[in-house]
This record gives structure tokens, C-alpha cells and sequence, in this order.
């Protein structure tokens, strides 16, 4: 049996786009997104939101997810990690007698996952017999043509010569990280304090359309387009 506890972290800091983890979003607050594509996957065992505010814990609870308590002023701060939250509600839940076997950290930030995202990293998981799946999507413009500038913003040598003449199409493919799901056994969670497993772990390959990343105001907008348009 593999019980899973799904993580949303929400502190109620934000210096790019105030309160948006609040902010309304196609009608529902931004983060009740995440919260209702994680309570339609049946195989989740519990949904928690971490949060220092009170507003978002209210909007949460409201939304069917469990807010055990309010994250420290330690945990909320710029400095904070994810790894740091999500150990802290470990530890919290195995005090009061309940243990998980797998860690869920679905970041509110990507509303555009949606539950079936979140089935086919679990299905996805169970089939490698993986310590973690990690969502990526394809990157929109191909590293290969990137690279740093001289303080004098000279382009000599920018592209390899060997790629100049080469079309787009036949570059291979790269893909990034998306942030939209993490999901690694608990044992490695404590154990490396990692949620990214270095061995046997697993890539979920997921549509552009739902991997936007809200971290600014243009965020917000292209991820209310996307909604619109469904």
C-alpha cells in the first residue's frame, strides 16, 4: 500500500505579485486550483496546505484541505526551502501517529496540472517501481542556442560553428523542469533531504499548456488566457 500525503506550500509573502496565491483566478482563488485537482485523485490519502497566513489556511479549509497548523515565521521566510517545509510537516503528522510512505509537493503556483497530471506521475511511479517522478515539460527555445555575453555584448563565437546552419526542427529535444509535481518516496525525502531523487527516479512529460509557473503578473495573465481558451 502506498499512502501519499500531498503537500501544498503557501506562504502569504509574495514581493513580485502580492497575495497570489489568493488571487482569483477563472473564479476561484488561485490556490483552490491545486487543492481540487488533488482531492479528484482518489489514491491520495491527504491533502494539506502549509501556510503562515491565516487568510490562505481559511480559503483552504474551506476548500476540503487539511490545515494542521500555521507554518513558523522561520519556515516563511525568503530563505526558506521546499525541503525544509516539507520536513516539517512530516515531522508534524508521524507525531500525532500519522506515517505516509510517499511525499506529493504540488506547488499552487501551477494550476494549470490537473488531476490527470497528478494520476500518470502516481501511475507512473507504481510502474518503474521509481524512489521519484518529476514533472518536466519541453523547452519552448533550445539551450543550444543560448549562451553568456561579454561585458562588451560581442556575439563572436555566441553559436558552436557546427550549429549555425542548423534548422530548429533538428535540434534535439531539451526539457526543463516544470514545478508542477514532485513525487518521491518519504524515505528519500528524510533520508537525503531531497525531493529530487539522484537514482531511479522518473520524468513526467507534461503539455506546455499546463506548466505554466505563476511567479509575476505576465504569469498571471497567460495562465488566465490558457483558461479561457478551455
Amino acid at each position: 500500500m502506498n499512502r501519499i500525503l500531498a503537500i501544498i506550500p503557501a506562504r502569504g509573502g509574495s514581493k513580485r505579485l502580492p497575495r497570489k496565491n489568493i488571487l482569483p483566478l477563472a473564479g476561484k482563488p488561485l490556490i483552490q486550483w491545486t487543492i481540487d485537482a488533488a482531492k479528484a485523485v482518489a489514491s491520495i490519502d491527504t491533502v494539506m496546505v502549509s501556510t503562515d497566513c491565516p487568510e490562505i489556511a481559511d480559503i483552504s479549509q474551506q476548500c476540503s484541505a487539511e490545515v494542521p497548523y500555521l507554518r513558523s515565521a522561520e519556515l516563511s521566510s525568503d530563505t526558506a526551502s521546499s525541503i525544509d517545509v516539507v520536513l516539517d510537516v512530516i515531522r508534524h503528522y508521524e507525531s500525532k501517529g500519522r506515517i505516509f510512505d510517499s511525499i506529493l509537493l504540488l506547488q499552487p503556483t501551477s494550476p494549470l496540472r490537473t488531476s490527470e497530471d497528478i494520476e500518470k506521475a502516481i501511475a507512473l511511479m507504481a510502474d518503474k517501481s521509481a524512489n521519484g517522478v518529476v514533472s518536466v515539460t519541453e523547452c519552448e527555445h533550445s539551450p543550444l542556442w543560448c549562451n553568456t555575453l561579454p561585458d562588451d555584448l560581442g556575439m563572436d563565437n555566441f553559436i558552436p560553428e557546427e550549429l549555425t546552419a542548423r534548422r530548429s526542427q533538428d535540434l534535439p529535444t531539451y526539457y526543463r523542469l516544470n514545478g508542477a509535481v514532485y513525487l518521491v518516496k518519504k524515505e528519500i525525502v528524510v533520508c537525503d533531504s531531497s525531493l529530487f531523487p539522484q537514482q531511479h527516479s522518473f520524468a513526467l512529460v507534461m503539455d506546455n499548456n499546463h506548466s505554466v509557473d505563476i511567479d509575476n503578473e505576465l504569469d498571471f495573465k497567460l495562465a488566465e488566457m490558457i483558461k479561457a481558451s478551455k
